[in-house]
């Protein structure tokens, strides 16, 4: 008769060890329910809907016709697919490694313990935030070829003045530089990573000779290794995903040199309404990047630090 007792007690006790859970579980799930409700509406969806469409002709106007891999065996023969591809993978190569470069500099100068630091921090920080058309209309302003600010700077100083976003030459340079503008949240990260870098390796190299240079290399770099890898792979993907500020200053121009591959998947969808191959396009750009990322996540074994002597897996 007890160990009747003793058992049914048992279920009884896991009966609302499991209740208890899946309270807790609905309770969970409900927290973010507005988070996957914006997921699968804003991004899985999308995502579906577009690896079929890449599968079809699309206008918008009639329904979608199976085509195969049509959309794909037409880039091989679509000039302006290499083109925009070759224009994005430059610009990338330029700018995410200026990006880096210079959002460490910055904060590594907005880590200084000096009075007034919050404020400079908050300058730094602004233009990341600012609009992306108020940032487009004021450099397509300073950077006029006829009454341009800094061409006026440049031509007052005796030195050459340029076209900037309007030659063929300098537009990917200049857009290069000009994503500098945005480095804020990069700086912010490396901000963050800098502060959580132990005082206590500092004083102990310090005990035994070494120099800011040498401090900077053996000590801060590895520390905030993580944080390199997490900029660059943003960065990364950011810069193959530019799309507002070319739209906005340049269209593509001059003669395609700044047509970059999300324009061009623009244009076919919202401008030819060509979607079929546009979302041919996009995906392609995914496994692209996909490809990328994974790379560097192989080769981030090589370079980056975890505390506790663990690499990155």
């Amino acid at each position: 008769m007890s160990i009747i007792v003793e058992k049914t007690s048992a279920r009884t006790r896991q009966s609302i060890r499991w209740r208890k859970k899946l309270r807790d579980d609905l309770r969970g799930y409900l927290v973010i329910s507005p988070w996957l409700i914006g997921f699968v509406l804003f991004t899985a969806g999308p995502m579906i809907a577009s690896a079929y469409l890449s599968f079809t002709k699309y206008d918008v106007f009639s329904p979608p016709r199976w085509a195969g891999l049509a959309n794909f065996a037409r880039m091989v023969d679509d000039r302006l697919f290499y083109v925009a591809l070759r224009n994005t993978a430059e610009y990338a190569v330029m700018a995410v490694p200026i990006q880096l470069i210079s959002a460490l500099f910055f904060a590594v100068l907005l880590n200084q313990k000096v009075r007034g630091i919050g404020i400079f921090r908050t300058l730094f920080y602004l233009p990341s935030v600012t609009p992306g058309v108020a940032n487009a209309a004021l450099w397509m302003f300073l950077l006029n070829p006829q009454f341009g600010v800094v061409n006026a700077l440049l031509k007052a100083a005796g030195l050459p003045t340029s076209r900037f976003l309007t030659s063929i030459d300098t537009v990917r340079p200049t857009m290069a530089m000009l994503s500098l503008w945005y480095i804020g949240t990069n700086m912010v990260v490396f901000l963050a990573a800098l502060q959580g870098v132990p005082d206590e390796l500092y004083e102990a190299a310090e005990m035994d000779g070494a120099t800011s240079v040498r401090k900077f290399v053996h000590i801060t770099l590895p520390m905030i290794s993580p944080s390199i890898l997490f900029n660059f792979i943003i960065g990364l993907i950011g810069s193959f995903q530019v799309f507002g500020f070319v739209y906005i200053a340049t269209e593509g121009g001059p003669a395609n040199a700044s047509l970059m591959y999300v324009l061009y998947i623009y244009r076919h969808a919202f401008e030819n309404f060509r979607m079929g191959y546009a979302s041919a396009l996009a995906w392609v750009l995914f496994v692209i990047v996909l490809v990328f990322t994974m790379i560097q996540f192989s080769l981030s074994k090589r370079w980056v630090y975890y505390e506790g002597g663990t690499e990155a897996s």
